[in-house]
């Protein structure tokens, strides 16, 4: 039987000249991706520091010429999430029906990056929080379509890694968003006679839209709807079998459904809500990152030290999130990177909790941002435990991505000025929160386990001596 099945893959190989040159082809192909991909660290870099810039503004004046008092400033970080909720299935349904990614995530960017400048414009707090839900729903289609690029590209064994140098984005934003920030908020003041916060809206967005116009050049489509001559044909159909290969047998039969079919049956799978649930609750945990410069002020610098403080927790962040996730790939597990760099955060809370000593609460910052090291190695999961069909996949991605974003809603008001300078009762939710995710986190992996265990028993009593499909646990 395994001769038979050898000889198969290697009629398989035969269209590629064999095993040998399959993997010499492969490696060529995933260079190629590769390079064109990397393009959406940048995007998402710039994605948060469009996301997030408010929160530096905050330092230079934003709240006092905007006249923001009370929760109002709470209200406008939080209202770009309800924007951002309402459109990912949509936007991701619309993305798997057209497979166009390299025009359609770079128009979106554009649009995103003239809303940023527009912000920049605000007079009142009305003013300021329409723009900031419109800013919302177009960002909407970034994460959640480049989640699910990716997932089309990568298998199993590829995609923790390529996730996290995505998610590194996020983290990098926090660190050279602030060194940005700071840059801009120190020279720009009464330039043209506006305020500092202004032209950090101004560049920042302008900025965005240059590197919009670049990406419809270099972002690819889907394997599938690729017909660009930066592929040969030999490695497009390469790319289009290593997909098949690499999906859940099991739903082979099922790989063209329809955007409503895909709809309900990631509604319908429990393992959609289990993530949804792990997922919200850390990223309520990790709301500190909107506040980051607020908790950092906490220290007593001045604003301009306050932002180049910010940056290196973010930095060290940065290479532990890219080691756990190759890590993560190369073992196959998933659970234990996840929920270590997790306890490592929840130290990180309990340290600043109990203390305000500039040097230890300080360090305790780069304790509870490693929490980010596990986020990323999260996303990863996510698109290997929905594998197949591709319609399901694009809506359970999104699905969990934007319900989870609740809580970014709740984590707004978790930092509230009367908790100040200790902040205790915010880092009490938050190690709440991110305990929750992990226990959440542990019932997705004995489901998971328990799946696996079945489709072993399957093969063994088929007689099956080939590895099949397996969830990544």
């Amino acid at each position: 039987m395994q001769a038979a099945w050898n000889t198969a893959d290697e009629q398989r190989d035969a269209e590629f000249g064999g095993c040998a040159a399959r993997q010499e082809l492969e490696k060529r192909l995933l260079w190629k991706v590769d390079k064109r991909m990397s393009i959406l660290i940048l995007i998402y870099i710039l994605n948060f520091i469009d996301r997030n810039n408010a929160g530096a503004a905050r330092l230079r004046g934003f709240e006092e010429d905007l006249g923001l008092k009370g929760q109002q400033f709470a209200t406008v970080l939080s209202v770009l999430y309800v924007g951002y909720i309402s459109m990912q299935i949509p936007s991701n349904m619309f993305l798997n029906h057209i497979g166009k990614a390299s025009l359609y995530l770079p128009a979106c960017m554009a649009i995103w990056g003239l809303v940023s400048v527009m912000t920049g414009q605000r007079y009142s707090f009305v003013d300021v929080l329409l723009t900031r839900l419109v800013l919302g729903v177009v960002e909407a289609s970034f994460f959640p379509g480049a989640l699910f690029l990716i997932s089309k590209w990568y298998k199993h064994s590829e995609l923790g890694s390529r996730t996290a140098l995505l998610f590194c984005g996020n983290i990098i934003s926090n660190a050279f968003g602030a060194l940005i920030a700071s840059a801009i908020l120190d020279n720009m003041q009464g330039v043209l006679g506006r305020a500092a916060w202004r032209w950090l809206f101004y560049i920042e967005g302008s900025l965005t839209i240059v590197v919009a116009m670049c990406a419809m050049f270099i972002l690819p489509d889907f394997p599938e709807t690729t017909k660009s001559g930066w592929l040969t044909e030999q490695e497009v159909r390469l790319a289009v079998r290593r997909m098949e290969e690499d999906a859940d047998a099991h739903h082979e039969l099922e790989g063209r459904r329809s955007p409503m079919e895909g709809l309900w049956m990631a509604v319908a799978d429990p393992n959609v809500w289990i993530l949804t649930v792990a997922m919200l609750s850390q990223i309520m945990a990790n709301g500190f990152t909107a506040w980051f410069p607020t908790i950092v002020a906490t220290l007593g610098y001045s604003p301009t030290i306050t932002l180049l403080l910010c940056a290196p927790p973010y930095l060290f962040t940065t290479f532990e999130t890219f080691f756990v996730a190759r890590r993560s790939d190369k073992v196959g597990e998933r659970f234990y990177h996840i929920t270590i760099p997790f306890w490592i955060g929840i130290l990180g809370f309990a340290i600043a909790m109990s203390t305000m000593n500039t040097g230890v609460r300080y360090f305790s910052l780069f304790l509870l941002t490693q929490s980010y090291a596990g986020f990323s190695v999260f996303y990863g999961w996510v698109s290997n435990t929905f594998p197949s069909p591709p319609a399901k996949r694009a809506v359970a991605l999104a699905l969990i991505n934007s319900l989870s974003q609740l809580g970014n809603i709740a984590g707004s008001y978790v930092w509230q000025a009367a908790w100040a300078p200790t902040y205790r009762n915010s880092f009490l939710i938050c190690i709440v929160a991110s305990c929750t995710s992990i226990l959440f986190c542990y019932i997705l992996k004995n489901r998971l386990s328990s799946k696996n265990l079945k489709f072993q028993r399957a093969e063994t009593e088929r007689g099956d001596e080939r590895s099949g499909f397996r969830y990544l646990v």
